[in-house]
């Protein structure tokens, strides 16, 4: 954890650049690795061909971003965090918000680990130096 999920319609795809967006939100995450480790950092975009947007007259857009992590975390840190990821997506989308009709959200979700199962072996790459991948020469 933490999941990044980006739900984007297919209308603004091109101009919003998503797959930059994912890093950018990416990069947020990373920078606070001392709260979410980069291992476990998910981060993922699902284009929405069947949609509404508002009353349905225009070429509406809209990119929502669902941040979920496992509850526990102070809301001193996850606020800010939050702040500083939808900080990331308006300068990203700027160019986006000033040629064409947007809605941009970010909802936090914190979820109870009741019923969620775990394996991630990717942790051990960054508590350790770097290791050399099966088949690759060190």
């Amino acid at each position: 954890m933490p999941h990044v999920i980006i739900e984007y319609t297919a209308n603004v795809e091109a101009d919003a650049r998503i797959s930059e967006l994912m890093r950018v939100l990416s990069d947020v995450l990373i920078r606070h690795a001392d709260v979410f480790p980069i291992g476990g950092i998910r981060t993922r975009a699902l284009r929405l061909d069947q949609y509404r947007m508002a009353d349905g007259s225009e070429d509406d857009a809209f990119i929502h971003v669902t941040f979920r992590i496992k509850a526990g975390r102070p809301r001193s840190v996850t606020g800010p965090v939050c702040a500083e990821m939808f900080a990331a997506a308006r300068a990203h989308l700027a160019d986006v918000f000033a040629r064409r009709f947007l809605g941009l959200t970010l909802e936090l979700v914190e979820f109870d680990t009741h019923g969620f199962h775990v394996e991630n072996n990717v942790h051990a790459r960054f508590a350790r130096a770097p290791q050399p991948l099966p088949g690759q020469i060190s």
